[in-house]
């Protein structure tokens, strides 16, 4: 069977973008522009793995991963911030409330790949 992947992202191109790099290692993709509609999301079916941006209208990512790991279900997925974030404060902000990852864009399949393989996902 193969794994999903919730790209959260309010940017519609960086999500083509993630897309199809998730896609060619196997994933089955859903997107979300933001953190409500990626709960939602996460309410119908619960993904192995999500890209999440930080800064999007609505609810951001920070509020979102909050939520995500307040829910019984929500502790499973591995969570990847992939944001222009780059602070000390916000990484370790990131990481407190449950990120398992953290990768600066612009990123590429090769950077994706290594945090998933380092998660066991690869």
């Amino acid at each position: 069977m193969k794994r999903t992947c919730l790209i959260v992202d309010d940017s519609r191109t960086v999500r083509k973008f993630a897309r199809r790099i998730m896609e060619g290692m196997n994933f089955d993709i859903e997107e979300a522009p933001d953190g409500a509609q990626a709960l939602a999301e996460c309410g119908r079916h619960m993904p192995d793995v999500i890209l999440l941006d930080w800064n999007m209208p609505v609810m951001n990512g920070i509020e979102f991963l909050k939520r995500l790991r307040a829910t019984e279900s929500g502790k499973k997925p591995v969570v990847l911030f992939c944001t222009t974030e780059d602070s000390m404060e916000r990484i370790s902000e990131a990481i407190e409330q449950g990120a398992n990852e953290y990768v600066m864009k612009p990123f590429d399949g090769e950077i994706l790949a290594s945090k998933l393989t380092l998660e066991g996902l690869l």
